[in-house]
């Protein structure tokens, strides 16, 4: 069947979603980041396993700036933040990483070689080094070899600058965020939009950097604690790839979590580690999901587990994974949508250029058909109207 004769199967969980979510909106339930005023009554009705009935708040389908406007500004930055929520994005998505010195930074990964322009340091030359993470090595520079201090010196330089030259503008114009600081940043642009500034953050590598003596989960839970976004009303989403980590999180406060979800024959790193065999194929089953529920909220899977592609890399058919879930109560937000060609599948590229923009409207459309409640971006205006649009009935 076609990805919009499947939105049938999924329209009755969709509408209830978009119809409490809604209803949470109008009625101003959430609390503004960092101030910890308010309730969520509907949330609370809703009674989601680990607490996680905060996301309930939310327009379907949601739109997040996947490590900020990354589209249009190098990731992980003030910059891209602020551009993500000034485009009007729904939540704004951050990856924790640590600092020598235990701090939790705003990096997509730990090694900064190519998101910073620590190579032109000297003084930092003799930290270059290679180093196994998960299973594979990377050779560079790495956050867990730097204090807070000495990271603040270096500043942020566009990750893929061959497909986003036009980025490289931006580059050197920002230092490497803390999480705190970001929460500094949401709190305020709360204050002065009278509405919650939605983050969603994720913990990297958590196995690996509890192997350190830097683990994410407890120093995370006491940011979140000292700024009361440890409810399950909370605008914030807490999501891994490792689902020991948002149950983990899930202990120590009540804030919604999301386990992120790779390829079906993946296995989880914190999974290799502890000698459980499952893969992603067997979390993703009725019984995976049903205990997924038990501590989180939802679930961000790759876009291939929610329509697959076919070996010339065009859509096939959707499976039953937003079903499944729904019926497991848990939201859906896969990732990541982007508007160039080289990321889209096959049958919405436009012309031949690999860096130009291709049908992003045509594929967004797609996968909200196919009942996501939401999807990462990092486009945000471009999936913002997509979503517009699907919500009118375009």
């Amino acid at each position: 069947m076609s990805a919009r004769q499947a939105a049938d199967t999924t329209r009755s969980a969709l509408g209830r979603r978009a119809v409490l979510g809604a209803a949470m909106a109008g009625a101003g339930g959430a609390a503004l980041v960092g101030t910890g005023a308010g309730t969520a009554p509907a949330a609370e009705a809703a009674g989601r396993p680990g607490g996680g009935g905060g996301g309930r708040a939310l327009p379907v389908p949601t739109v997040v700036a996947h490590r900020g406007a990354s589209g249009y500004r190098p990731e992980h930055t003030l910059g891209a933040y602020q551009l993500g929520l000034d485009l009007g994005a729904d939540i704004i998505e951050q990856d924790l990483v640590p600092t020598r010195d235990g701090h939790l930074v705003c990096r997509h990964e730990n090694d900064i070689t190519g998101t910073t322009d620590v190579a032109d340091h000297p003084e930092f030359a003799e930290l270059r080094t290679t180093k196994t993470v998960d299973g594979v090595d990377y050779t560079g520079w790495f956050t867990e070899d730097l204090t807070l201090a000495e990271l603040k010196t270096l500043r942020a330089v566009e990750r893929i600058p061959g497909q986003r030259p036009h980025n490289t503008l931006y580059d050197g114009r920002w230092e490497i965020p803390t999480f705190a600081e970001v929460l500094d940043w949401a709190a305020e642009q709360g204050r002065r939009r009278g509405r919650p500034v939605w983050l969603y953050t994720e913990t990297k590598h958590p196995t690996y950097f509890r192997s350190l003596g830097l683990g994410l989960e407890e120093p995370l839970a006491a940011l979140l604690r000292r700024r009361r976004l440890h409810r399950s009303n909370a605008p914030v989403f807490l999501q891994s790839f490792e689902p020991t980590s948002v149950e983990r999180l899930a202990g120590l406060v009540d804030t919604p979590g999301v386990v992120l979800l790779g390829a079906a024959d993946s296995r989880p790193w914190d999974f290799q580690e502890s000698g459980d065999p499952r893969t992603v194929a067997d979390l993703i089953t009725p019984q995976g999901l049903a205990e997924i529920a038990g501590y989180a909220s939802g679930i961000g899977p790759v876009l291939d587990l929610v329509i697959p592609r076919a070996a010339d890399g065009s859509l096939t058919s959707p499976t039953s994974l937003v079903a499944d879930a729904h019926e497991a109560d848990l939201l859906v937000h896969p990732y990541t949508l982007r508007n160039e060609n080289a990321f889209l599948p096959a049958d919405f590229r436009r012309g031949e250029d690999p860096n130009g923009f291709g049908d992003a409207f045509g594929a967004l459309r797609a996968y909200f058909d196919a009942g996501v409640d939401g999807v990462f971006a990092d486009h945000p205006d471009t999936a913002l109207l997509a979503a517009e649009d699907f919500r009118a009935g375009r």
